[in-house]
């Protein structure tokens, strides 16, 4: 009982401020909502590509615990796998680990046979695959909402549903943003 009266107190207590992050979640609620409302997927699609990351995702996990490093990308039910594997049995192992997910339908395997990358390594491509989002929000040849931007080890991964056309602009984009290496595109065409 001392316990909830607690929880109750606390909540109390920070209700005023509580109260003024009101607006700002209210305001990612809505460009979420008009993030998805842009997406080509269905949003059936979009909870079907979220479901199949959590379950490869588990799998791994249960299977390699921390002696795998994977990135796990599903759009579309395609699924992308980067990141690091101790062994070449193991990098083709997660392959089979993410087919036998219910729904996927294909896996591209970009996992490379060495040891988990740095913090300091993740960290730049996690700078990088902002740089690019921020880069395609102002391409007018392609929505940035059209194209899944992943980053490992300075190459840029693109996936999504686009036309040719909005596929080699936002390659263009990409391949010219600072710190790229390299460039895959991994898009569905829909023309």
């Amino acid at each position: 009982m001392k316990t909830s009266m607690r929880f109750i107190a606390v909540i109390f207590a920070l209700s005023p401020v509580l109260q003024s992050c009101a607006p700002v979640l209210i305001g990612a609620g809505v460009g979420a909502g008009v993030m998805m409302a842009d997406d080509r997927r269905t949003s059936a699609a979009i909870l079907e590509d979220q479901t199949i990351e959590i379950k490869i995702r588990g799998r791994v996990d249960e299977k390699y615990g921390e002696q795998v490093h994977a990135n796990i990308t599903s759009f579309n039910r395609f699924v992308l796998l980067t990141g690091e594997a101790p062994t070449e049995e193991i990098k083709q192992d997660l392959s089979i680990v993410a087919l036998e997910v219910q729904n996927v339908r294909n896996v591209q395997n970009e996992v490379v046979v060495a040891g988990n990358s740095s913090f300091t390594s993740r960290s730049s491509d996690s700078l990088l695959t902002s740089l690019v989002k921020g880069r395609l929000t102002q391409n007018e040849n392609v929505s940035a909402n059209h194209v899944k931007v992943v980053t490992e080890n300075s190459t840029v991964f693109l996936m999504g549903l686009v036309t040719r056309a909005e596929a080699e602009s936002a390659a263009q984009t990409a391949a010219t943003s600072n710190g790229a290496q390299r460039v895959v595109k991994l898009f569905e065409y829909i023309d």
